[in-house]
Order: C-alpha cells, then sequence, then structure tokens
C-alpha cells in the first residue's frame, strides 16, 4: 500500500483526518496552506501587523475546536467566514460604541427576515457586518435539509411548493426543516453574542 503524500490532500480529506484521529497535524497542514489568507484578512480589519499576527495564531487554536463541530463542504468559505468572524469579535470588544448585542436579541425575528434576503451589504456597517457573518456561519452548522430549504426559501425566494419541488421533500418535511433551521440558526446566533 502506498502512502499519499501529505501535500496532495485536498483540505476536505485533511478536515476529515483531523475528525477522524484529532491529531493537530493535520489542522497545522491546513493552517500553513492558509496562513498568507489568514494574516492577510486580520490585516484588512484589524489595520496592525502585531495585531494580525496574535490573531492568527489564535485563529489557529480556534480551528482545532471548532473543525469537528461543523459540517464543512467548502474549507476555504468556511476558514474565511470563520477569520472574519474572529476579527470582527475581536474588533466589537475593541469599541465598546457598538451595543449589538442588544439589537440582536431584541430584533431576532426582524433580522432573521431581512437578513436571510441580504446579497451585498455594507463593508463599513460593522453591526451589519457582524450580523451576517453569523448568519454564514450558522448556515454551515446547519444539516443539509435545513441547510437547503432555507437557502431556497428565504435567499432565492421561492414558495413553499417550489421548495418541495426541487427538494422532492414533502411540504411537512420543507416546513419542519425551515421551522427547526430557524431555531437552530437563532440558537447559534445568540450563543455566539454571548
Amino acid at each position: 500500500m502506498q502512502i499519499k503524500d501529505i501535500e496532495t490532500y485536498t483540505n476536505l480529506e485533511l478536515v476529515r483526518l483531523f475528525k477522524q484521529t484529532n491529531n493537530n497535524y493535520y489542522v497545522g497542514v491546513l493552517f500553513q496552506r492558509h496562513t498568507h489568507l489568514i494574516l492577510g484578512l486580520c490585516m484588512k480589519y484589524l489595520k496592525n501587523e502585531e495585531d494580525a499576527q496574535d490573531a492568527s495564531i489564535l485563529i489557529f487554536e480556534k480551528l482545532l475546536n471548532d473543525l469537528p463541530k461543523y459540517e464543512i463542504t467548502n474549507f476555504k468559505t468556511w476558514l474565511y467566514s470563520s477569520c472574519k468572524t474572529f476579527c470582527l469579535m475581536y474588533m466589537r470588544s475593541a469599541a465598546s460604541k457598538y451595543n449589538i448585542d442588544n439589537k440582536i436579541r431584541n430584533n431576532f425575528d426582524e433580522i432573521m427576515e431581512s437578513e436571510l434576503k441580504l446579497h451585498l451589504y455594507n463593508e463599513d456597517n460593522l453591526e451589519q457586518e457582524i450580523h451576517l457573518t453569523f448568519m454564514e456561519e450558522c448556515m454551515e452548522g446547519l444539516n443539509k435539509e435545513q441547510r437547503l430549504c432555507l437557502d431556497l426559501f428565504f435567499l432565492k425566494e421561492k414558495s413553499y411548493l417550489e421548495v418541495t419541488e426541487q427538494t422532492k421533500l414533502t411540504i411537512n418535511n420543507v416546513k419542519s426543516h425551515i421551522q427547526n433551521g430557524k431555531r437552530n440558526l437563532k440558537n447559534c446566533i445568540e450563543s455566539k453574542i454571548e
């Protein structure tokens, strides 16, 4: 049996191996592959090289804890979202003038309905970016059916009937996946705020 060179493994194969073995080496390979992207993103948000380097190391540690929790279908997208969330949370803690927690808690249903429909947003608006980042990250954590039904219903603005036709699920299953998905998103977002 021939052993595959570690550099030939895809990102998702490395994630799978890490989940199976709990060997940090695989996350180290992923981190090494994407260090320039992580550092660049941290520089974009934190605007300070020292803070960006510190954040990069903390993000690596966060990956060790977060990777097993999520069903990841696109590693680069998931990594980008995780890094962005980390940087925004860092900025948020440094900028106490933003009182985002209470706004999200008090207006969750309104945010759910409006934020899921947004396709573009103003990057200068920290509050809106945090909402979207939480939403994106929490969507990744949903099961396949919930994610698909929410995507079709809210983002693509399909009717229940159109969702059933595309997914081949019953109308009751579609409604159930949407309801459970919304509840799971709410719980996920609230856990990130606390």
